[in-house]
């Protein structure tokens, strides 16, 4: 599906099913060096249950034109005109990672637009270490190389994310040169990354969202480890949130490590 966001042609994945305004609507957005086929099992799933699926390609990436944001919140205001653009009221809101700060900072600013509010692999900050924004910049393969190392917690998924014993970490560096190869005018790996390690809104964010949050944690994440969400999840609580967790046994890229529980974990959560 595409659709027309500040002037830019913008896709969607719907997950095999049309879309319709009058149906309860879940945006997925993605993280650094993705785009929507990260979500693939979950947005299926939900498109075939019930729900619209918006999973969006980011502007400036793959299937997506604009200019990629610089910030989060710059990716929050798109997401903003992304709802206005497709006529939905009220969405939930799914991000990975970057795309988790992203949610988060829409979900602060859209208020009761925001029905839920769901944080994988997040972390707040989510500070990059200078060495990997200098290697993003400078040698983008060779960032790419340590990310997918440092990202994965198996070799080989479980038979329902993409086939049995599919090689996610081939699978993990064949999309990453594809998203980098799609903008020949911006290098969006390390402009993604600065915009995670820039980010300085978190705290404030999470106690102006008005719906309940999930966080989905990979136990053995090594880009965004479960202590470094302790903070804002302890902020959401203070402020009186609806906080609901869910540890997986896996590292950060939980959509295709554990397609079933990440799946499951997001399902259930938006029934309530």
């Amino acid at each position: 599906m595409e659709l027309l966001v500040n002037g830019h042609k913008t896709y969607c994945y719907t997950g095999g099913k049309p879309f319709e305004a009058a149906k309860p609507t879940v945006v997925f957005i993605h993280g650094v060096l993705n785009d929507h086929s990260v979500w693939i099992l979950q947005s299926r799933y939900l498109a075939h249950h019930g729900w619209n699926v918006l999973a969006v390609d980011l502007p400036g990436h793959c299937r997506s034109q604009g200019e990629a944001p610089s910030s989060v919140e710059e990716a929050a205001d798109f997401i903003a005109a992304l709802l206005d653009a497709a006529g939905v009221s009220r969405a939930a809101l799914v991000g990975h990672s970057w795309g988790s700060l992203i949610a988060l900072e829409a979900a602060s600013r859209l208020k009761d637009r925001v029905s839920h509010l769901v944080l994988v692999g997040t972390a707040f900050p989510m500070k990059v270490s200078p060495a990997l924004l200098e290697t993003a910049l400078n040698e983008p393969m060779k960032a790419l190389t340590m990310i997918n190392v440092f990202s994965r917690s198996t070799l080989a998924a479980p038979p329902s994310v993409l086939g049995p014993g599919t090689w996610v970490y081939g699978v993990g560096m064949a999309l990453g040169r594809r998203v980098l190869a799609s903008n020949q005018k911006v290098n969006v790996f390390h402009r993604g990354f600065k915009a995670c390690d820039s980010y300085a809104n978190g705290e404030a964010a999470i106690q102006a969202i008005t719906c309940p949050v999930l966080f989905v944690l990979g136990a053995q994440d090594q880009m965004t480890p479960p202590k470094a969400a302790q903070g804002i999840i302890t902020a959401a609580r203070k402020a009186g949130k609806a906080v609901q967790i869910a540890s997986l046994a896996v590292g950060h890229h939980q959509m295709s490590e554990a397609p079933e529980e990440a799946l499951f974990a997001i399902r259930d959560f938006l029934k309530n």
